[in-house]
């Protein structure tokens, strides 16, 4: 899986994720339920992937943004964005009211307000004259292996060699206290475990299944946050 070169298909990649996420929540707020596992898993890639986007555009993009009104005029949406973001989270954590139709109307203007800032930073660049290439291109950070890791179950045959330590790290800073991760793969994951361990100390590994066939590793997160 190829990084995305340009910013619009960057852009359209996270459009694509928070609007699956955003469905999953209103396919159970239409029927009048509470979506607390999937407001969960939509603020959790919110904060991990669009917060991380934004800091990599401020970073990468438009760090000048003060010279140019168009580039501040971006600043101001990604600090709109970040306070929607804020809102989703506080929501997800039971924050006010607990009504799913309110639930509805929140993740709804998040996902209206994500798409037209994305429409109008590409215009904006455009018309500046900046380079519409990727923030990933430019060294920001992937967003293409979240999916392949944002459940309690990675499956290390589905990643690149050269970026699994990175994705698994990455999924490593998400594990809240208690919270169990298993890596499988059809190889024995002991080199991989044992770099992590080396430099993540605050995590435990422990082989559930030691092939032939499948190896399994349980890790766990052993301090309180």
């Amino acid at each position: 899986m190829k990084a995305q070169s340009t910013l619009s298909a960057e852009h359209a990649q996270l459009l694509s994720q928070v609007t699956e996420r955003v469905d999953d929540v209103l396919d159970v707020t239409a029927c009048d339920r509470w979506p607390g596992r999937e407001l969960n898993a939509l603020a959790g890639y919110l904060r991990a992937e669009l917060i991380r986007q934004v800091s990599d555009e401020e970073r990468l993009l438009f760090p000048a943004h003060e010279a140019v009104p168009e580039l501040s005029r971006l600043a101001r949406d990604h600090a709109r964005l970040r306070a929607c973001v804020d809102v989703v989270t506080g929501t997800a954590r039971g924050d006010g009211p607990r009504s799913p139709a309110r639930v509805a109307v929140i993740v709804r203007d998040l996902l209206t307000q994500l798409d037209r800032h994305f429409t109008a930073e590409e215009a904006a660049l455009a018309g500046t004259g900046r380079p519409a290439s990727s923030t990933t291109s430019l060294g920001g950070h992937a967003h293409r292996w979240y999916s392949l890791t944002e459940g309690p179950v990675i499956d290390l045959d589905a990643l690149p060699v050269d970026r699994m330590i990175d994705a698994v790290r990455d999924r490593l800073y998400r594990l809240r206290h208690g919270e169990r991760l298993d890596l499988c793969s059809r190889r024995d994951p002991e080199l991989l475990c044992r770099r992590l361990a080396a430099t993540e100390r605050d995590y435990g590994f422990a082989y559930l299944a030691a092939g032939p066939d499948r190896w399994r590793v349980r890790v766990t997160y052993r301090l309180e946050k």
